[in-house]
């Protein structure tokens, strides 16, 4: 197999390894309803919640982060950096457009910060301060990811990776765009924090 084969093998990869449903299928295995019949119809941790299970939003959480480090590992260890970033794209791709289920998935935050582990561990730790500070003031779950997800980028520049800062320019934009509801709410004021009923 050539290098550039190699390439597109690890952007499929890292797509069917986003398309895992985990908050779908742990939630039909504790026998709740229909996760996308509720909330915002999300497959992700944050929809999971509403369902009042704790502990599977935590797994589905867990999941979701993982099936994106695990991607970014496993291409990058046999393809180098280049596979590794690919994944990481296939991976976040996947989650938010998953072959399985009519490419309508979750938002995205789980799996950003899972690729982040794998490629750039001291990034996900600033994503995920940045998003718990965020929302510590404002008790906004989406404006805590999208504003982690907007420094994310910057952080990467100044840490000296470009090409990685470049990748994840792209994923935040995917990620404003997963999110566009959410901001609609804010800027209507209607966005529920967190802890609300």
């Amino acid at each position: 197999m050539t290098f550039e084969l190699f390439l597109v093998v690890a952007f499929f990869v890292g797509y069917l390894f986003g398309s895992i449903p985990f908050g779908l299928v742990l939630t039909k295995l504790a026998g709740t309803q229909d996760l996308r019949s509720i909330g915002s119809g999300s497959i992700g941790a944050t929809n999971v919640l509403r369902t009042g299970r704790k502990g599977i939003a935590a797994a589905t959480l867990i999941g979701d982060a993982l099936k994106g480090t695990v991607a970014v590992v496993l291409c990058g260890y046999y393809g180098g950096p280049n596979a590794a970033m690919l994944a990481a794209f296939g991976a976040f791709l996947g989650h938010l457009y998953p072959v399985w289920l009519k490419f309508k998935g979750g938002k995205g935050v789980a799996v950003y910060i899972g690729v982040l582990i794998g490629l750039l561990w001291p990034a996900a730790i600033v994503f995920c301060v940045t998003w718990l500070a965020t929302a510590a003031i404002t008790r906004f779950s989406s404006l805590s990811a999208l504003i982690a997800a907007f420094v994310t980028p910057l952080f990467l520049w100044w840490f000296g990776q470009p090409a990685l800062a470049s990748l994840f320019v792209v994923m935040t934009l995917l990620l404003f765009y997963a999110h566009r509801e959410n901001i609609g709410r804010l800027q209507a004021g209607t966005e529920s924090k967190i802890g609300a009923k």
